[in-house]
């Protein structure tokens, strides 16, 4: 099977060759390949170069997917000046990656976590405003969903949903209250997405299991990232919902960075070995491989991935 087929079928619930793997942001490149992503200061000072520099951003998200193994390219993690440019990108990653993958970018419009500046207005808003906070959201999924067909067109497959809604100790806004100011959106959102023909993976930290029976109700494709760092239990998530949704995720990002080598290996175990049964699993950690993170940890993560990863 190629990388796209696996990605196609794993989020379809059905059993891959082996168990494929993607990760959201690769923010090693440097470490890795001895280059980055062209930052927004430098396309700024040279705006001539843009063509240039649209070109390295895309070869590089591939270099890394062809690199890593990745079945899906999550086309993000740098800066484009405008729509336009945005476009011309997906473009050139669909003619450039020939196929190969499954081709995912940004596109939720859905109520997150507030910044710390305005969270306090925020939740007084829910409660003293929750008309033109519902009225906002509306608009934003008709928004979002028009912006989003221009990229379908344009060759992107689907889109990752990336607005966070939970803390470690539980989600930002109460069940009942994430039940009235995000899930019709969330599910009516995702309901356009799959009606274009899109895929859909619903990516939020944190610990979802007040809000895990909306999230799933939305009727995304896949979850991501399932965190262990906030108590989510893959095994529990399977046994619950594993025939409704694929899971991606769940290695945990904290000991990549400070855990030892027997720590590590034991969170691929059981992320890989509760993920994999029956298929609907991407192996991937609980967010992104992030700067700071040493990059023999991924190596290690990758190693066991690479000799487990049959089915």
């Amino acid at each position: 099977m190629t990388p796209r087929e696996r990605a196609i079928t794993a989020l379809e619930l059905r059993q891959p060759d082996i168990v494929p793997h993607f990760e959201l942001q690769m923010q090693l490149t440097e470490e890795y390949f001895g280059k980055d992503f062209v930052s927004r200061k430098q396309w700024e000072a040279q705006p001539e170069r843009a063509a240039e520099f649209l070109e390295h951003n895309v070869r590089l998200l591939i270099r890394t997917a062809d690199t890593f193994d990745y079945c899906i390219i999550f086309y993000c993690g740098f800066y484009t000046p405008d729509e336009a440019t945005n476009l011309e990108g997906a473009r050139m990653l669909r003619d450039l990656d020939g196929g190969r993958r499954l081709l995912l970018m940004h596109g939720d419009s859905t109520m997150g976590i507030p910044s710390g500046e305005n969270m306090v207005d925020v939740a007084v808003a829910i409660f003293e405003e929750a008309d033109r906070i519902k009225d906002e959201q509306s608009r934003a999924v008709d928004q979002r969903l028009e912006i989003a067909r221009k990229f379908f067109d344009a060759g992107i497959d689907g889109f990752i949903l990336c607005a966070d809604y939970c803390f470690n100790d539980g989600p930002f806004l109460s069940p009942a209250k994430f039940s009235e100011f995000v899930t019709p959106y969330l599910t009516r959102l995702v309901a356009g997405y799959r009606q274009m023909g899109a895929y859909v993976i619903k990516h939020t930290d944190g610990d979802i299991m007040p809000i895990l029976d909306q999230l799933v109700s939305a009727n995304p494709h896949g979850l991501h990232s399932l965190d262990p760092m906030a108590g989510v239990d893959i095994a529990e998530v399977k046994r619950l919902y594993g025939d409704r949704i694929a899971l991606i995720g769940n290695v945990n990002c904290a000991l990549l960075q400070t855990g030892t080598r027997e720590q590590i290996l034991e969170s691929c175990r059981y992320a890989l070995e509760s993920g994999k049964p029956g298929g609907g699993y991407i192996f991937s950690t609980s967010n992104v491989i992030f700067k700071g993170m040493p990059k023999e940890t991924y190596d290690l993560m990758l190693a066991y991935y690479r000799e487990h990863c049959a089915y």
